[in-house]
């Protein structure tokens, strides 16, 4: 069933308010399998229920952004893929329109990102790989940013210890292939921004590496695992399987920062929101988020 008015009564139709062609309610909601294009261009088709996106559907925006994936109630909900504008992409959980849960990004230069998000940011743990320089970060990620303990990867060597901010902060160790280990801190210390000379200069807080004792590499001994305990029919124990280790970049312990994020591009609830278009996706962390495509409102 179409949406679509006769040309007869074109002129007293009023504002365009958009077509729909597919299955409705007893009551004329759009309720089933059906295909819409929206007032500002974007299109969905995909499954409805009492009028709302929900189930699996897809929706394409005229920026050339999509997503694919599951919808509850209007909104994206579940595992789906969403293509931003600049080529990158999320495939993952969604809460509430909000890239929420377990995910993987993948960043328009290259770079990944692959583990926890909360609100749209990368919150938890994660692993962000750089692409150029094969450099990663392991560890915890506070609003998109590196934030608690973590692990610096680089060829030859990488750093352990603590971040804030997506900086290196206080106690932690470079460890190098060749055999050792450099314990140290990272401490904050404020330096003149680079600027013109009439300026007054402004002063930022940067991460600065204070040496400490060179040791040999501390290897922890590996204790023999004891022999299983047998059951009165002689049958072993099952084993514990070992759980999964999340990782990610940044600056001062590697010299680089994760990349700027997806160009986010929020989508809006379709039935009652004015149709607006989406700007980008997530952005690489200093490689920091992009801006999202935003849904427009479909009658």
């Amino acid at each position: 069933m179409s949406d679509i008015g006769s040309e007869e009564f074109e002129e007293e139709a009023g504002p365009y308010l958009g077509e729909y062609e597919g299955d409705r309610s007893e009551e004329g909601e759009r309720h089933g399998y059906g295909k819409a294009t929206l007032p500002n261009g974007d299109t969905y088709e995909g499954q409805y229920e009492h009028g709302k996106r929900h189930g699996s559907g897809t929706y394409r925006f005229k920026n050339g952004a999509r997503y694919i994936g599951e919808y509850i109630k209007g909104k994206k909900h579940g595992q789906g893929t969403f293509i931003y504008p600049d080529g990158s992409k999320y495939e993952g959980s969604w809460v509430d329109d909000q890239r929420h849960g377990y995910g993987v990004y993948f960043y328009v230069n290259g770079d990944t990102f692959e583990g926890e998000w909360q609100n749209h940011q990368r919150h938890g743990q994660g692993t962000y790989t750089y692409k150029e320089t094969g450099s990663k970060y392991v560890g915890t990620w506070v609003n998109g940013k590196p934030d608690g303990a973590g692990e610096m990867v680089h060829l030859n060597h990488r750093y352990q210890g603590s971040f804030m901010a997506g900086h290196p902060s206080g106690p932690g160790k470079y460890i190098f292939d060749i055999g050792c280990e450099q314990h140290g801190e990272y401490i904050a210390v404020e330096q003149a921004a680079g600027g013109e000379e009439e300026e007054e200069p402004m002063m930022v807080t940067i991460p600065k590496w204070k040496a400490g004792k060179i040791t040999p590499i501390t290897l922890r001994a590996v204790q023999e695992p004891e022999e299983p305990a047998e059951s009165a029919e002689g049958e072993t124990a099952p084993e514990e399987a070992e759980g999964e280790k999340p990782a990610e970049q940044t600056e001062g312990a590697t010299e680089e920062e994760p990349a700027a994020e997806e160009a986010a591009a929020e989508e809006g609830d379709a039935e009652a929101e004015e149709p607006t278009e989406g700007e980008g996706g997530d952005e690489a962390p200093a490689e920091e988020p992009a801006a999202e495509a935003e849904e427009g409102g479909e009658n």
